[in-house]
């Protein structure tokens, strides 16, 4: 009774998006908890019914008793098939370990870009503001701006493409 108390205070939808599972996982997850309710409500109306048979109330009502004595026979001679549930414990051992082992990549992935963003916001936290770095500064941290700006007064070209379309031209003459 207190898992299903508990399983309904789970909310399964805020569970997929935080975690950040993948379509597959979600997929297999929804599937699985449908064939769990499918599961249950199937037991509890099957386990509503009344399991135990009347044979005087048909003994009593039927003229023909042979039918009466035979259907209690099989009913007595009756076993129920045993079925062998391995294979499909074994089926869930194996999703469970798919699932375990693509939660650990998932872990291990989100720590890395945990690892990654904590250290771009000390890198944020820590440089100087714009205004204040110098141009061989910028040259650098990006040299690929230094080539391009060495190019550039090599072949004569003393504006930057695309400048005057952005900014406008501040020529007075």
């Amino acid at each position: 009774m207190a898992s299903k108390v508990a399983a309904a205070a789970v909310d399964f939808t805020k569970i997929y998006s935080t975690l950040g599972l993948g379509k597959e996982t979600v997929a297999a997850l929804q599937a699985f908890r449908k064939r769990h309710a499918d599961a249950q409500r199937i037991h509890a109306q099957l386990s509503s019914q009344p399991a135990t048979v009347d044979l005087t109330h048909y003994r009593s009502i039927l003229k023909n008793k042979a039918i009466v004595d035979d259907a209690e026979k099989l009913l007595n001679e009756f076993k129920p098939v045993t079925y062998d549930v391995n294979a499909h414990v074994k089926a869930i051992e194996t999703f469970e370990a798919k699932a375990v082992s693509r939660a650990k990549e998932t872990e291990t992935k989100i720590d890395e870009e945990l690892k990654e963003l904590q250290a771009t916001l000390a890198n944020i936290e820590e440089a100087r503001p714009f205004e204040d770095l110098t141009a061989s500064e910028v040259g650098d941290a990006h040299p690929r701006i230094v080539e391009a700006v060495e190019t550039m007064i090599k072949k004569g070209k003393w504006t930057v493409p695309g400048y005057k379309e952005k900014f406008g031209d501040l020529n007075f003459m």
